[in-house]
C-alpha cells in the first residue's frame, strides 16, 4: 500500500518525501529518469538567494527557515547515512550592492549578519581576488552545499525508512474520478495512492497543463550553464557575487562559475559563447583561474515561475492533488521549509508559514 505517491525526484520531492515519512507516511516516488539528476543535480548550490533584499517576502520566510534547518539536517544525514552533503559556511560576498542601505534595513530587519567591507577589507577576506569592487556587502551566514551529495544523502535516507523510488518513470495517464485522482499509469505500469504531490522541477507545468486544465500551473524551464574549474583549497575562501554572476568555493578546491539564465524550452545542450563568458567572468575576479583547467561545462533546467514565489498546496477541485514546484533559483535554499510546508498542508497541520502567497490560485 502507498499512502503517498510523489512525481518527480529531485530535491523538492527528496525532501517532501522525507518530512511526510517522518509522519509515518509511505511514500513511492516516481521519476522520469535517475534521481535528482535534473536542475537540483546542475545547480550551484547556495542556500540563499543572490541578493536578499530584492527577493520577495513569499521567498525569504521559506528561505529563512529552511536557513536555520540546514546545519542540524546536514548533520543528521551524514551521520545516518555515512554521506557529507558538504554543507558549508562560507559566506557570500556581494561586490555591487546598487543600494547599502536597503541593504543593511534588510539585513537588520531579519536579523541577517553583514558587514561593510572597504577596499582594504575586502582584500583581506580574498587575497586572490583582483578587480576592485563597487559597494561590497558580506553576509558571513550564508552557506552551501554540495548538490549532488545532499541528493545522494537524501535518496540513501528515505529509501532506509523505507520509501519507494521507480526511476525511468515518466506518467503517460492520470485517471480520475469525480474530485479524485484514482491512479495514475507509466507506460504498462499503474500506481495508485490516496494523495499525489507533483515535485516534477522544470516539467511540473508540463504534466499539469496535459492532464489538469484549470488553473494553469505557470513552471517553464529556465536553462542555466555553469563551468567548474579545478583549483587548489584556499584559492577562494567565499562565495563572491558580481552582476548577476558568481564563484563558488568547494570544500576539495574545486570553484564553480555561474550562471546563464536562457529561455530555450527543454534545450539542455550547452554553448561556446556561454562557456567563454563564464570563464572571462572567472578571470577578471580572479585571474589566478587562468592556470586552471576548465574540468566541466554542464547546463540545467531551472523550474522558472513568474515571481519565483513556488506553488505550494493543494489543487483547488482535484481533493487528493498537491503541487509542490516553480522554486524557480531558490529550490535548495527553501526546500526544507517547502517540504514542511506542504506536508503541513497536506496532513492538516498548523502552516509554517501562512499558505496563502504559494496557492495555486494566488497571483503569482
Amino acid at each position: 500500500m502507498t499512502d503517498i505517491i510523489i512525481i518527480g525526484g529531485g530535491v523538492i520531492g527528496l525532501m517532501t518525501a522525507r518530512e511526510l515519512m517522518q509522519s509515518g507516511a509511505r511514500v513511492l516516488i516516481l521519476e522520469r529518469q535517475a534521481i535528482g539528476r535534473e536542475s537540483s543535480w546542475a545547480g550551484g548550490g547556495i542556500l540563499s538567494p543572490l541578493y536578499p533584499w530584492r527577493t520577495v517576502e513569499p521567498i525569504i520566510q521559506l528561505w529563512l527557515r529552511s536557513h536555520a534547518e540546514y546545519p542540524k539536517l546536514a548533520e543528521i544525514l551524514q551521520y545516518r547515512t555515512g554521506i557529507d552533503p558538504e554543507w558549508l559556511k562560507s559566506g557570500l560576498l556581494i561586490a555591487d550592492c546598487e543600494n547599502e542601505h536597503l541593504a543593511e534595513t534588510w539585513c537588520e530587519s531579519h536579523g541577517m549578519a553583514y558587514d561593510r567591507p572597504d577596499l582594504a577589507h575586502f582584500r583581506a577576506l580574498e587575497p586572490a581576488v583582483r578587480f576592485t569592487p563597487s559597494s561590497p556587502v558580506f553576509l558571513p551566514e550564508i552557506a552551501q552545499i554540495r548538490n549532488p551529495r545532499l541528493l545522494r544523502a537524501l535518496c540513501s535516507e528515505v529509501l532506509a525508512d523505507g520509501a519507494r523510488i521507480s526511476e525511468h518513470q515518466t506518467v503517460t495517464e492520470v485517471a480520475t474520478s469525480g474530485t479524485s485522482i484514482t491512479h495514475v499509469s507509466t507506460g504498462d505500469k499503474t500506481y495508485s495512492a490516496d494523495h499525489y504531490v507533483i515535485t516534477a522541477g522544470a516539467w511540473s507545468g508540463m504534466i499539469s497543463d496535459r492532464f489538469f486544465a484549470s488553473p494553469r500551473l505557470k513552471v517553464e524551464p529556465v536553462k542555466g550553464q555553469m563551468i567548474v574549474f579545478s583549483a587548489e583549497p584556499g584559492l577562494l575562501r567565499h562565495i563572491i557575487l558580481n552582476q548577476g554572476r558568481y564563484l563558488i568555493p568547494r570544500k576539495d578546491g574545486r570553484i564553480l562559475a555561474g550562471s546563464t539564465l536562457e529561455y530555450a524550452n527543454f534545450d539542455k545542450s550547452t554553448t561556446e559563447s556561454a562557456r567563454s563568458e563564464l570563464a572571462e567572468f572567472a578571470y577578471t575576479v580572479l585571474p589566478a583561474l587562468r592556470s586552471c583547467a576548465i574540468e566541466k561545462h554542464w547546463a540545467g533546467l531551472r523550474p522558472g515561475s513568474p515571481t519565483g514565489i513556488p506553488y505550494i498546496g493543494q489543487h483547488p477541485e482535484i481533493q487528493n492533488l498537491y503541487f509542490n514546484c516553480g522554486h524557480f533559483r531558490n529550490g535548495f535554499a527553501m526546500a526544507p521549509a517547502s517540504a514542511r510546508l506542504l506536508a503541513d498542508l497536506l496532513l492538516a497541520r498548523s502552516p509554517v508559514v501562512p499558505p496563502a502567497p504559494y496557492s495555486l490560485v494566488a497571483e503569482h
